[in-house]
C-alpha cells in the first residue's frame, strides 16, 4: 500500500485497493480470509504487479543493463555467463530487500538465447544477417496444430461455412501474436496440413460414392476418374493426400470458401508491420 500510495495518489482508488485485498476470496462455495498477497487472476493482481516490478525497472535501468518485461515475466541480458550469475543474486537480493517479494527460483535461471522460452517463443542465431532472431517455441507451434486439428475433427457436425470461420478466428489470432517471429517454412508445412484435413472432413460430409462422384465432378475432375475415386471407400487421409481430391479440393476453392491461408495471412502481416 506503501508503494501504490507513493505512485498513484489518489485516495478512494487506494481505499478500493485496500478493500480488494481484504475482502476474502470463495473456496469451494465457502468465503476464506486473504491475510497475504491478493489471488492470483484477480482484477487487482495486473495493477498491483506493475505498481511494484515498476521501482525494479527503474533499479535495473540505472544499472544500465537490458531488459524486457511483461507483467511478471522479465528477461534480463547480459554479454557473459559470469555477469548473468552476478546479476541474478543481485538482483534477486534486491526484490527480497528493497520489495519484500520472494523470487521463484524453479523459474529463475541463467540461460543463452537458443534455450530460452519467453511469452511462447524461442531465439536462434541467423547466420543470414548475424543477429538473433525470434520465432514461435516448438510448444506454441504444436499447441496451435492441436486446435487446428481439434477444430477440423471429423466427428463435429457443424457446417463447413462455421467451421471455416473458426479456423480463420484461430489462425488470425495466433499468427498477430507471433507476428515478429520467423516462421515461413513452418506455416507452409501447416497450411499443407490443414487443407488435407479439410478436405478429409468434406469427403466424410459427401458420404456416399454418388454424392462423392457428383462433387468431384463439379470441381472439375472428369468423370471416369471422379467414378473411380467415389468408390475408394473411408480411407481417409489417402484419398484427400493419394487421389484427385487434393487437386479438386484445391487452395484456391478453399479460398474461395473463405480459409485464410496462413502463408498468405502472414506474409500480408509482415508486408504491413514494416511499412508501419
Amino acid at each position: 500500500m506503501n508503494y501504490a500510495g507513493r505512485m498513484i495518489q489518489d485516495g478512494d482508488v487506494e481505499s478500493l485497493i485496500r478493500k480488494y485485498l481484504q475482502a476474502g476470496v470463495m473456496e469451494d462455495g465457502r468465503y476464506e480470509k486473504t491475510n497475504l498477497g491478493t489471488p492470483q487472476g484477480g482484477n487487482l493482481s495486473p495493477l498491483l504487479s506493475n505498481v511494484m516490478l515498476n521501482e525494479m525497472d527503474k533499479e535495473l535501468e540505472k544499472r544500465g543493463l537490458n531488459l524486457t518485461r511483461y507483467a511478471d515475466d522479465r528477461v534480463i541480458a547480459v554479454k557473459s555467463e559470469f555477469s548473468a550469475i552476478r546479476g541474478m543474486h543481485s538482483v534477486t537480493g534486491w526484490i527480497g530487500k528493497k520489495l519484500g517479494l520472494k523470487v521463484n527460483a524453479t523459474k529463475t535461471h541463467v540461460t543463452t538465447p537458443s534455450k530460452l522460452k519467453y511469452l511462447g517463443y524461442d531465439f536462434y542465431k541467423d547466420p543470414s544477417v548475424k543477429r538473433w532472431e525470434a520465432r514461435p517455441h516448438q510448444d506454441s507451434k504444436d499447441k496451435f496444430k492441436a486446435k487446428l486439428k481439434l477444430l477440423c475433427c471429423r466427428s463435429w457436425s457443424i457446417d463447413f461455412t462455421t467451421k471455416v470461420r473458426k479456423l480463420n478466428e484461430v489462425i488470425r489470432g495466433w499468427i498477430n501474436y507471433f507476428i515478429i517471429g520467423k516462421m515461413k517454412t513452418v506455416l507452409i508445412g501447416i497450411d499443407e496440413h490443414l487443407r488435407t484435413m479439410l478436405r478429409v472432413v468434406i469427403w466424410k460430409q459427401w458420404k456416399v460414392p454418388s454424392k462423392r462422384e457428383w462433387g468431384l465432378k463439379k470441381l472439375g475432375i472428369g468423370k471416369d476418374l471422379a467414378r473411380c475415386t467415389a468408390y475408394c471407400g473411408n480411407r481417409y487421409y489417402w484419398v484427400a493426400t493419394k487421389t484427385c481430391l487434393s487437386r479438386a479440393v484445391s487452395k484456391a476453392i478453399l479460398t474461395r470458401r473463405g480459409l485464410v491461408s496462413c502463408v498468405d495471412y502472414y506474409a500480408d502481416r509482415r508486408h504491413t508491420l514494416q511499412l508501419g
